[in-house]
C-alpha cells in the first residue's frame, strides 16, 4: 500500500473525532430540551435526506440489497435512537466512553466468533489499559454512587456500542463506496423510520423553541449522518475497522474534556482516570503493527490491527 493511503485514512479518522465528539455534546444538550429521541431522530433524517436528494444517489443494485436495509436498521435507526435516548440520564463522556471508547473490545470479540484470529501480543496492554478505563467509569454504578437513571443510560449506550461494532464490521463488507453507503443508509432509514414516527411516535416539537430545533436539525443531519458518516467509511476502508475503532477511542477524552466549560458537567477523578486510560489504550493499539521475532509469536494467528483494508 503506498504510504500516502494510511495518511490519508488518519485524517479522515481526525475529522470523526471533532466531528462525534461534537456529535456526544449536542446530542446530550438536546437531551435537556423537551426534543424526545424520537424527535431528534426525525429531524436529523429528514433534514440529511433533503440535502442528500441533491446529491449523487446509491445505486439501485443497494435498494435490492436486503443486508443494506438491515445495515440502516442496525447503524442509524437503532444506533441512534439508544444513544438520543441514553444521554438524558448519562453525561456526555459516559456516551463517548461507552459508545466509542468500547469498539475495539466490541470487534476483537466479533472477529474472534467470526474466527479471524486474536489480537497481536504487542497491543494486549492498549487493551488491558481501556478495559481499565471502563472499569474506572462503571465504579460509581458498583460503589452505589450512580445517578439516577444510569443504569438505564450506561446499558442502553452499551448496547448502542455492541450495534455499531456490528455495522463497521458488515459494512466493510460490502460493494460499495463510502458515499454510496452514507447516501443509502441514511435515505433508507428515512424511509422506514419517518413514516412511523408521524403516525405512531410521541412528539415534543410543540414545548420546543424553533432556534433549538433548527440548531439540532442542521447539526444531527450534516454533520455526523453524511459528513462524518462518510468520513469515518472512507477511514474504514483505508485502515480496517480494528485500527479505526482504537483511535476512535480518543472521542472521549475529546468530548469528556470539552464537556466540563461547555455543558458544565463534572470531571470526577474516576471519570478522568478513564478517560486517560482509554486515550492511552487507544493510542497503544493503534500503533503500527510490530515485526514479529519469537516462533512462539508466529504461531500466532493475524492481529486485529493488521487486517487488510479493502479499496473504495
Amino acid at each position: 500500500m503506498p504510504p500516502a493511503v494510511p495518511r490519508r485514512g488518519y485524517v479522515y479518522i481526525l475529522a470523526c473525532v471533532l466531528l462525534w465528539s461534537s456529535f456526544m455534546l449536542i446530542a446530550r444538550l438536546g437531551g435537556k430540551t423537551p426534543l424526545t429521541p424520537y424527535d431528534v431522530l426525525a429531524l436529523r433524517l429528514a433534514t440529511a435526506s433533503a440535502v442528500l436528494c441533491w446529491l449523487p444517489k446509491p445505486p439501485a443494485a443497494a435498494w435490492r440489497d436486503a443486508s443494506m436495509w438491515g445495515l440502516a436498521l442496525i447503524g442509524c435507526v437503532a444506533f441512534c435512537l439508544l444513544c438520543y435516548g441514553a444521554v438524558r440520564w448519562v453525561p456526555a463522556a459516559h456516551l463517548a466512553l461507552l459508545v466509542a471508547g468500547l469498539q475495539p473490545f466490541l470487534l476483537a470479540l466479533l472477529l474472534l466468533l467470526w474466527r479471524q484470529g486474536w489480537p497481536q501480543r504487542a497491543t494486549w496492554p492498549g487493551y488491558a489499559l481501556m478495559a481499565l478505563g471502563l472499569l474506572l467509569l462503571a465504579w460509581p454504578l458498583f460503589a452505589g454512587q450512580a445517578a439516577p437513571g444510569q443504569w438505564l443510560g450506561d446499558g442502553m449506550l452499551l448496547l448502542a456500542g455492541v450495534l455499531w461494532a456490528l455495522y463497521a464490521l458488515l459494512a466493510k463488507r460490502r460493494p460499495y463506496d463510502a458515499w454510496q453507503m452514507t447516501s443509502f443508509v441514511t435515505l433508507a432509514s428515512a424511509l422506514l423510520y419517518l413514516p412511523v414516527y408521524l403516525l405512531w411516535l410521541p412528539k415534543g416539537l410543540a414545548q420546543t423553541a424553533w432556534p433549538v430545533i433548527a440548531g439540532q436539525a442542521l447539526f444531527h443531519g450534516i454533520s455526523p449522518a453524511i459528513v462524518a458518516m462518510l468520513c469515518y467509511l472512507r477511514a474504514v476502508a483505508l485502515l480496517g475497522p480494528s485500527r479505526v475503532a482504537a483511535l476512535m477511542a480518543l472521542i472521549p477524552v475529546v468530548a469528556g474534556v470539552a464537556a466540563v466549560p461547555l455543558l458544565h458537567e463534572p470531571l470526577t477523578p474516576a471519570l478522568a482516570g478513564a478517560l486517560l486510560s482509554v486515550s492511552l489504550g487507544a493510542w497503544w493499539v493503534a500503533r503500527p503493527a510490530l515485526p514479529v521475532a519469537s516462533g512462539r509469536d508466529r504461531g500466532l494467528r493475524p492481529t486485529l490491527t493488521e487486517e487488510k483494508p479493502c479499496r473504495t
